[in-house]
């Protein structure tokens, strides 16, 4: 049995990026702006944090390429077949994407934060402030392979 829920959009990504590239996401800026059904007053008290998480939804994975089970990172098969909540691919069952970003300022219904790896256009569907108090407190481990995957993600272009 599937449970399904309402998720209610707050916002859109307005981002030069049109297309989405598994490398080189360091471009300087994102602007996250609301939705008519929130008001500016939603953002208020988030400029007195330095990140946030920025929720959001990969709307252009075609239902045909949702991964359920295991599969090469980036059908790499130097890298091991892994299950798809063992990688941050954007095939994902609910297509839910997330990432800290560094925020920039925060005017009006809009927010301005570095390192979104978001498209143009990307709906966003929650904001939470990056807090300390609510992280993991002990040392994160991962596998090398996922240290060669993001060797290049958050370069530019001219850093290859």
């Amino acid at each position: 049995m599937t449970t399904q829920y309402t998720i209610v959009l707050i916002a859109y990504v307005s981002e030069s990026r049109i297309a989405a590239e598994d490398d080189f996401w360091s471009r300087a800026t994102a602007v996250i702006e609301l939705t008519d059904a929130f008001p500016e007053e939603a953002l208020l008290g988030l400029a007195d944090f330095s990140h946030v998480e920025v929720l959001f939804l990969f709307h252009q994975v075609a239902e045909e390429k949702i991964v359920i089970a295991n599969r090469h990172p980036r059908n790499n098969p130097d890298w091991p077949a892994v299950g798809v909540f063992a990688q941050r691919a954007k095939s994902r069952p609910n297509r839910l994407g997330s990432t800290i970003c560094r925020i920039i300022s925060v005017s009006d219904r809009r927010l301005t934060v570095a390192k979104l790896d978001a498209i143009d256009g990307t709906p966003v569907i929650d904001l939470k402030t990056r807090d300390d108090s609510v992280s993991a407190s002990s040392t994160v481990t991962q596998p090398q392979w996922t240290h060669e995957l993001m060797r290049s993600y958050w370069s530019s272009h001219s850093d290859k």
